[in-house]
């Protein structure tokens, strides 16, 4: 009898290595020592590691992972008993090449219970990691995150107007990114080499504005104890970006029409006129043309300014863009703080999508980076985001519903329906897809049209 127990035993142990043997995951387990006790196939390809080198060996040894000396999954759920799912790490294998890797954990028992180890799972993500970059490569250019069609009409023309000299205006929202957009600009021309220099045209009054730009002489005032060269000399042969320049004052606005038209500079306290070789470039979260019309602000300076107009739409214009962001800002803040934050839940998703960001791009930044404070695992959670956007249970009150990859789709372009007014031709255009996969996804999706009919229009 015992001779039979046995036999069905090693029977069973081969069945169990067989069948993991056969899955594509690694998977290995440690005893209560951390020494490797099992070791599939799949591990043996990823690590370069056998099987016969790997058992009885510590785990460290075998893995030397990012995270073995601190923040250990599998040492996480020993000592928690909490399994871990979907964490992120590094290991380095027998070439010495980093396989970026996706964990879960879980204890190990034996059929009474006792815990006698820990095993772990491993995906290797090294051709994720790579079709990851390739998108992101797709869809930025320098620092500017964007797949809309909005966008990428943007990432088009940008070229061409920096290897230009003409001045810019980039109108836009706050927290759009407009100084993302200046720097680029000015890196892609042949200034690139040449300094860049930043003026908020809002932060400072009208006396320290006019110091600030074109400098001044000793003497010039009473705390002016030695020369100081204004930002317009300091940005010679670069680039000056002047953010919020609808702030500035008529007399500013004077002051400001001569060194377009003359591109020399007066220094308060000096007689002298100092010539310039700059690129201008000015930026606005205001109407100018409802300014000019108000009389608050010059034509003839709007129209010195606005050689080239950029006008950048706000995220709740673009929200297709909102999963690429995520993932841009994941990669940052895991970066900046050390972390191995994996992305977000649906739940957050769902609430990330359908918030609308009157903060733009940088509150969805700030929300990120909150998030990253208080996420304790591999998946920001709902909880991690601000009250505001949260779910709150209770009558009239908005809840965020999981949102699968069709909700979103089905979410996307109904938006970008009404948006265009039932338009089918600009909707697919606007999403970056074809017409006929327009029509196709408003039947499979069962997107509800606007009860405007865009096909009858001329433009369709």
């Amino acid at each position: 009898m015992a001779v039979n127990d046995a036999h069905d035993e090693k029977q069973s142990t081969q069945r169990e290595v067989a069948i993991l043997d056969s899955i594509n995951e690694g998977v290995f387990t440690v005893d209560l020592d951390w020494r490797i006790t099992g070791f599939n196939k799949s591990a043996e390809r990823i690590t370069g590691v056998s099987k016969t080198d790997a058992i009885g060996n510590m785990c460290c040894d075998v893995f030397r992972a990012s995270v073995c000396e601190k923040n250990c999954p599998l040492r996480q759920t020993m000592t928690s008993g909490k399994p871990t799912i979907n964490a992120t790490a590094d290991i380095i294998n027998q070439q010495g090449q980093r396989i970026p890797i996706r964990i879960s954990t879980a204890l190990l028992k034996d059929t009474d219970g006792t815990i006698i180890g820990g095993v772990e799972s491993f995906q290797d993500l090294t051709r994720i990691e790579q079709l990851q970059k390739q998108l992101q490569a797709s869809y930025t250019f320098e620092d500017i995150v964007g797949r809309s069609k909005a966008m990428t009409q943007l990432f088009e023309i940008l070229p061409q107007i920096s290897a230009s000299n003409s001045t810019v205006l980039i109108e836009g929202p706050s927290g759009t990114g407009k100084e993302l957009f200046a720097r680029a600009i000015h890196n892609l021309s042949p200034r690139k080499d040449a300094p860049f220099i930043v003026v908020n045209c809002a932060a400072l009054p009208d006396t320290l504005l006019e110091s600030e730009l074109f400098g001044h002489k000793a003497g010039a005032f009473t705390d002016a104890k030695s020369d100081k060269p204004g930002r317009f000399v300091l940005a010679d042969k670069g680039t000056i970006f002047l953010d919020e320049i609808g702030d500035i004052s008529p007399a500013m606005q004077v002051r400001l029409l001569r060194v377009l038209q003359e591109r020399v500079v007066e220094p308060l306290g000096d007689v002298k006129s100092v010539p310039i070789d700059i690129r201008v470039v000015a930026a606005t979260n205001k109407s100018l043309t409802k300014l000019v019309s108000d009389g608050s602000f010059r034509e003839d300076l709007y129209y010195r300014i606005r050689v080239i107009d950029l006008k950048l739409p706000g995220l709740k214009q673009r929200r297709e863009d909102i999963p690429l962001l995520l993932d841009h800002l994941i990669t940052k803040f895991n970066s900046l703080q050390g972390k191995d934050i994996a992305g977000v839940s649906d739940e957050v998703m769902a609430a990330l999508m359908e918030h609308d960001y009157p903060g733009n791009v940088r509150e969805l930044e700030n929300i990120i980076e909150q998030a990253f404070v208080l996420c304790r695992g591999s998946i920001i959670e709902l909880s991690n985001l601000p009250p505001e956007l949260r779910p709150v249970v209770g009558d009239g009150q908005k809840h965020h519903p999981q949102m699968s990859l069709d909700a979103m789709e089905k979410f996307l372009i109904t938006e970008s329906l009404q948006r265009h007014k039932g338009n089918r031709k600009k909707t697919a255009a606007d999403l970056g897809i074809n017409l006929s996969t327009l029509y196709r996804k408003i039947k499979t999706l069962d997107v509800q049209l606007p009860d405007i009919d865009g096909r009858t229009s001329q433009t369709q």
